[in-house]
């Protein structure tokens, strides 16, 4: 029988070693999932791919798992970073899941002039990046970072990297904001009262910076995210 249940572990897999589990990885696998000594789930450290694993003892606050063998090698997303403001909890989590499930390779909350969310939990949010990576078959998971003030942001960015700017209340001259192809970039999505009016300067007087607009219609901060990153992906990302 094919394993269907994937975890994520926090240490260097390979071929033959045996794994101790969390309490919590046990607590899924044997109280929740109802597995058993001589079951298979399949695993994966971001770093070394994906490997087909076999329970060897089963407790309710432990266990022990055996790598058996390599599955599928470490396929890392493209260099695109998700660079996007907080909003309201549920739809913060959302814009972290989907982010790592459609490539992003770094996720950094920003705190701009009409951000409402004050602070963020980054583990929880990085909990939600690695059960979006478990779920949709994926051997990377992307990190989310601290929030980092706009101004701060700026002020340490590479220029190599080139600028998504997703703002609703201006567009570029160009029918694309993918000139360059591909290579190190970032999606910047602004919070529900969008980017301000020094913001838009700031970002605009960068030359690694393109604006680009979602459509006629002003969209929400989690749907603009999905939108966005179809777009980069499916112009120079890795659905192309």
């Amino acid at each position: 029988m094919t394993a269907k249940i994937r975890l994520f572990l926090d240490l260097p897999l390979a071929q033959g070693q045996s794994v101790e589990l969390s309490r919590d990885h046990a607590h899924y696998l044997f109280g929740v999932m109802r597995l058993g000594v001589g079951a298979q789930v399949l695993v994966f450290d971001g770093v070394h791919g994906e490997f087909l694993a076999q329970v060897t003892n089963a407790g309710k606050r432990g266990g022990t798992l055996e790598v058996l063998q390599n599955t599928k090698p470490l396929k890392m997303p493209p260099d695109l970073w998700l660079v996007f403001a907080p909003i309201k909890k549920a739809r913060t989590d959302f814009i972290v899941e989907k982010a790592a499930e459609m490539g992003a390779a770094r996720i950094l909350p920003m705190q701009t002039e009409f951000t409402n969310a004050g602070r963020i939990q980054r583990e929880r949010l990085q909990a939600h990046a690695i059960e979006a990576a478990e779920q949709c078959g994926g051997t990377f998971v992307p990190e989310v970072t601290e929030m980092l003030r706009f101004d701060r942001l700026l002020a340490q960015w590479d220029s190599t990297r080139r600028i998504m700017f997703c703002d609703e209340a201006t567009a570029d001259d160009s029918p694309t904001p993918f000139s360059g192809g591909a290579g190190p970039w970032a999606i910047f999505i602004g919070p529900e009262g969008g980017f301000s009016a020094a913001e838009r300067t700031k970002l605009r007087a960068m030359e690694c910076a393109h604006v680009a607009q979602l459509g006629p219609r002003i969209l929400r901060a989690d749907t603009a995210v999905v939108a966005a990153m179809t777009l980069w992906q499916s112009a120079i990302g890795d659905w192309t």
